[in-house]
C-alpha cells in the first residue's frame, strides 16, 4: 500500500509542478484524502478508507499513528478537540479535552516551590512540564466516542497500524532532534529515559525506533474489546471502560502518585469525553465551524466577523494595508479571548454577544487605518483582565493535525496535542502525559482560572468550511497561539483571493504576539508581530511606519502548518505547508 501511495504522490507532483509554482505541488483526487504530519499517519489513514472505513475511521487510524509516530508534538495521554461532518447530518464536535485533578487548586499552586528545573529568577505559575503539569487524558476516549457513533470499524481495525509502527518505525528527523534536546530532562524519570534513550543515547534520524511499551498497552485494549460480549458499540465502550477505570488507569494513577503528581484514580475514572455544539459564522456565503469557547477557536470567528465589513481583495493580497487590517482584527479577538475564554461548565461566556454583528461592527470601528494599536483591549461589558503583563517571546508549542474527507462526502477534522516532549512516561504504561494545565491561569475570578475538574482553554483549534451544507474545507494546524491566525489568513487566501489550498498555506503569513500567551509565564507581546522575510522590504518598512514592532524572520518561519484538504466541484484538493513535516495523498 505504501508503494502505491508514493507512486501516487511522484505522478501528482510530476504533472501539479508544471501547472503551479509552488514549493510543495498541490494533491488532488476524486475519492478521498488524508492530510496529517508524516507518511505513517497518511498511510493508516488511507488503509482504513481502502478497506471501506469511513472518514472517521480513517481518522481515528491517522491520530492513534501519531501518538506513536510524533510523540515530538503529541502522545496518547494528550487532549484533543474534533469536528466531525457526516454527510447527512450537522456538524458535531468532540470535546476531549483533560480536566484538572481534583487536588489541583490555584491555592496549592500559589504555594509550590521550584521544580528542580527551574532554576530561573522568575517560576511559571503552573510548571510547563513535568508531573504536576499534568491533566487527564482526554484523547483517547475522544477518539473512541467519535469512533462509536460515527464509524464503522472496530478498535483492532483502527490500531493495527499504531500497533504496528509500535514494532518498530524510521524515526523522523524532528522526533529524534527533539529527543536528543531533551535528554536530559528524560532522565529525571526512569521510565521516560528507558522509553526515548535507547542503550542511554537518542535515536539518529533514520534509526527505526520501537515502542514495545506503548505497543502492549495498545494491544491489550484490542484484547479487551475481543473478550467483550455484545454489539460493536458495547465492545468500544468496553475498551474506553478499559482505558479509563481498569489497569491502565490504576497504573497511571499509582505512578502519579509515588512521582509527588496530583492526578488519582478517581479523576481517570471520572472523565469522559464529549459532544459540543459548534459555533460558526457566515462568511461571504460559507459557514466556518469552529470549537466553543473552551477553545481558541472562537478567535477566527470574531476576526472573520470583524473583516467582513472590509474589502480586503480590493487592497490586494499581503499588501500594508491588508496586512495591518487582519493584524488589528486578530488582536481585537485575542483580547477577548484573554478575557472571557473558558470552560462554560465554570464560568459565564457572554458567548451571544462576542458572536454577534453587532459587536463585531463595534470592534471594526476600533480599527485605525493608520496606527498600530498597542494597548490590549478586550470588549468593555466586562471586568479588567487583572493578569501580569510579563514580556518575552510566547515561544513554540507542540501540537499535530489530521484532517480527512471520504467518497461519501463525510468529514474529519482534528487537532491532536499535549503529551509531548519532554513529556513523563507513567511508568509500565507507555503513556505520556500531557502538560496542559499549564495553560489555565491563577487570577481570581477569571473566566480560565484553575479548577478541579475543569478543563482548561486549549489553543487547539480545528476547522470546517461548509458551502451549501456540504464540507467545503477542513483544516487545521500546530502552533499553538498561533493556530487560529494562521488559519485565518490561509481561509482568507481561499475565499478572498481565489488561491488554491497548497497557494493558500505556503503563502507568506504574520505572526502578531500581541495577547497573553497560553502557556507557563503567560506572556504578553505588545504590538510585536512577525513577519517572514519573503513579503517585500517596502512593506515591511510600511509596517514599521504604521507602528507595529516588526520582527523580520526566515522565508518558512511562522510557527503553524497547516493541512488543508477544500472538496470542490467533486474535486478534493490538498494543501501541506512546507514549514515542517506534512503530508497528504488523496485519489
Amino acid at each position: 500500500m505504501m508503494k502505491r501511495v508514493l507512486m501516487g504522490m511522484v505522478v501528482a507532483a510530476a504533472t501539479a509542478a508544471a501547472q503551479v509554482a509552488t514549493m510543495f505541488p498541490p494533491v488532488r483526487g476524486t475519492r478521498e484524502m488524508v492530510g496529517a504530519a508524516n507518511n505513517q499517519q497518511v498511510e493508516a489513514g488511507m488503509r482504513l478508507l481502502a478497506a471501506g472505513g469511513n472518514a472517521v475511521d480513517a481518522g481515528v487510524a491517522a491520530v492513534l499513528a501519531a501518538a506513536v509516530t510524533e510523540q515530538s508534538r503529541f502522545g496518547l495521554g494528550g487532549e484533543m478537540p474534533l469536528i466531525v461532518k457526516m454527510a447527512d447530518r450537522a456538524p458535531v464536535v468532540v470535546s476531549a479535552i483533560g480536566v484538572a485533578p481534583r487536588l489541583a487548586t490555584a491555592e496549592w499552586y500559589r504555594k509550590r516551590v521550584a521544580e528542580a528545573w527551574e532554576t530561573g529568577e522568575r517560576k511559571p505559575p503552573i510548571p510547563s512540564l513535568g508531573i504536576r503539569s499534568a491533566v487527564t487524558p482526554g484523547v483517547f476516549d475522544g477518539l473512541m466516542l467519535a469512533l462509536s457513533e460515527h464509524g464503522t470499524r472496530s478498535y483492532c481495525e483502527v490500531a493495527a497500524p499504531a500497533i504496528e509502527a509500535a514494532g518498530g518505525f524510521p524515526i523522523g528527523e524532528e522526533y529524534a532532534k527533539f529527543i536528543g534536546d531533551f535528554a536530559e530532562i528524560l532522565r529525571l524519570w526512569p521510565d521516560s529515559a528507558a522509553f526515548f534513550l535507547k542503550e542511554d543515547r537518542a535515536p539518529k534520524p533514520g534509526e527505526v525506533f520501537r515502542s514495545p511499551v506503548l505497543g502492549r498497552t495498545l494491544e491489550s485494549l484490542c484484547q479487551v474489546e475481543k473478550k467483550a460480549r455484545g454489539n460493536r458499540a458495547a465492545k468500544l465502550e468496553a475498551v474506553r471502560r478499559e482505558f479509563a477505570e481498569g489497569s491502565i488507569a490504576k497504573r497511571i494513577a499509582a505512578f502519579s502518585e509515588a512521582q509527588g503528581g496530583l492526578l488519582r484514580y478517581e479523576d481517570l475514572a471520572g472523565y469522559r469525553a464529549e459532544f459540543d455544539a459548534p459555533r460558526s459564522i457566515e462568511y461571504r456565503g460559507y459557514t466556518v465551524v469552529k470549537p466553543g469557547f473552551w477553545s481558541q477557536g472562537p478567535v477566527l470567528l470574531q476576526a472573520l466577523a470583524i473583516l467582513e465589513g472590509f474589502d480586503l481583495k480590493g487592497m490586494g493580497h499581503n499588501s500594508p494595508e491588508y496586512l495591518h487590517t487582519v493584524i488589528e482584527a486578530v488582536k481585537l479577538a485575542f483580547a477577548d479571548r484573554d478575557r472571557y475564554y473558558g470552560d462554560p461548565k465554570h464560568a459565564e461566556i457572554p458567548e451571544k454577544m462576542l458572536l454577534s454583528r453587532e459587536y463585531a461592527a463595534e470592534r471594526r470601528g476600533q480599527i485605525e487605518a493608520g496606527r498600530a494599536s498597542l494597548e490590549h483591549r478586550p470588549g468593555a461589558f466586562g471586568g479588567p483582565l487583572d493578569l501580569e503583563a510579563v514580556d518575552g517571546d510566547s515561544g513554540d508549542h507542540d501540537t499535530t493535525c489530521v484532517n480527512v474527507i471520504d467518497r461519501w462526502g463525510n468529514a474529519f477534522s482534528a487537532t491532536p496535542s499535549g503529551a509531548w516532549l519532554p513529556s513523563v512516561i507513567a511508568g509500565d504504561t507507555g503513556i505520556p502525559l500531557s502538560t496542559r494545565l499549564q495553560s489555565f491561569v491563577l487570577t481570581p475570578g477569571h473566566a480560565n482560572v484553575l479548577a478541579p475538574g475543569k478543563r482548561p482553554r486549549v489553543t487547539l483549534s480545528p476547522t470546517m468550511v461548509l458551502k451549501d451544507g456540504k464540507p467545503w474545507l477542513v483544516m487545521s494546524t500546530p502552533g499553538g497561539d498561533n493556530q487560529d491566525q494562521a488559519m485565518l489568513q490561509v481561509l482568507l487566501n481561499l475565499i478572498e483571493f481565489g488561491m488554491g489550498p497548497q497557494a493558500a498555506v505556503e503563502a507568506p503569513r504574520f505572526q502578531t504576539e500581541h495577547y497573553y500567551g497560553s502557556f507557563a509565564f503567560h506572556e504578553f507581546g505588545a504590538g510585536r508581530v512577525a513577519l517572514e522575510n519573503r513579503l517585500p522590504m517596502a512593506t515591511i518598512e510600511r509596517m514599521l511606519e504604521l507602528g507595529h514592532r516588526v520582527t523580520t524572520r526566515g522565508p518558512w518561519s511562522n510557527t503553524s502548518a497547516p493541512v488543508a484538504i477544500r472538496w470542490e466541484g467533486g474535486v478534493l484538493d490538498g494543501g501541506a505547508d512546507p514549514r515542517r513535516s506534512r503530508y497528504i495523498f488523496g485519489r
